[in-house]
């Protein structure tokens, strides 16, 4: 009889690429069916979803009753949650609650979170405003608590991001902004198409990852080669710019200028991953996560 995978965020980057990936893995489709949980069951591509068999529930995570229905019999379940829906760490941090509290009730025996590293912890209080890393690794903490079977993919920097970071200016040149040093170490993931590959390693290695993280990230790379690897791929000349704090925050609407100052801060120092490398995790996964380049090579139209 196949175990029950419940996959958060079904129709989301995240849970999405979890979805494929199972689907498309020869062990992992035979011994997993799959609930996939979103809001809107009606949209099209939830649709989409229920023909290729996914069971496609609705579930409210601040509800302990609409969670305990969307997780009775699961035996692993993947859990994304999305600070900048109510830009509100003490909501994220419930609904974790929730759903590992649920989770244990129910005899979820292995718990994946998409979790982050406590930025103000990790830089020993000089970085205090980046909360949508805060609260992921709050919940991490509490899920470790809870008795629940546990492990941790930690997403790494969207490769997506600079489809917006990377602009046009007047001289046709594409300039890339950073309040960093040309040493700082960026670990780029395409989230969309690799986070399954990463959470098909936590379900594969369950054992061997018991209350461990797993870095999902391709590589590390300073702002000059995302640069150059984006002029080499697209033929569009490109450049990295040094700018003050002040600067870079001038460029962000206020409400989230100071966060991502000090979300780009905290990749310099201590380091997205504190430094950590990279190798342990990638020789987990079943093939080779998306390069920049062939992340660039993908989606060059989206660079005007």
């Amino acid at each position: 009889m196949s175990k029950l995978v419940t996959v958060f965020g079904a129709t989301g980057n995240q849970g999405g690429s979890v979805i494929d990936a199972i689907l498309a893995d020869p062990q992992l489709s035979k011994e997993f069916k799959i609930r996939g949980i979103t809001r809107d069951t009606t949209k099209k591509s939830a649709q989409e979803l229920a023909k290729r068999g996914v069971e496609v529930v609705t579930a409210d995570l601040g509800s302990v009753d609409s969670l305990t229905t969307a997780l009775k019999g699961a035996h692993t379940v993947f859990l994304v949650t999305n600070y900048w829906e109510t830009m509100n760490a003490d909501v994220e941090y419930a609904q974790g609650k929730n759903v590992a509290d649920v989770s244990k009730a129910v005899g979820v025996s292995h718990l994946i979170f998409s979790s982050l590293h406590h930025v103000k912890n990790e830089s020993k209080g000089r970085l205090t405003h980046v909360p949508h890393f805060d609260s992921k690794a709050n919940v991490e903490k509490y899920i470790r608590a809870s008795g629940v079977g546990c492990s941790f993919v930690l997403p790494g920097y969207y490769m997506s991001n600079f489809t917006q970071m990377l602009n046009r200016a007047e001289d046709g040149t594409y300039q890339l902004f950073y309040p960093v040093g040309k040493e700082a170490k960026f670990p780029l993931f395409d989230a969309a198409k690799d986070t399954g590959l990463f959470v098909k390693a936590a379900i594969k290695h369950a054992d061997q990852l018991k209350n461990k993280q797993i870095l999902a990230a391709e590589k590390y790379y300073t702002p000059e080669e995302i640069v150059n690897t984006f002029s080499e791929v697209s033929g569009k000349k490109a450049v990295f710019i040094q700018v003050s704090p002040e600067q870079y925050k001038a460029s962000l609407p206020p409400a989230i200028a100071e966060e991502y100052l000090e979300n780009q801060l905290f990749v310099e120092e201590p380091g997205y991953y504190l430094g950590e490398p990279l190798e342990h995790s990638l020789e987990l996964v079943d093939s080779k996560p998306t390069t920049w380049a062939e992340f660039v090579q993908k989606n060059v139209s989206a660079w005007k």
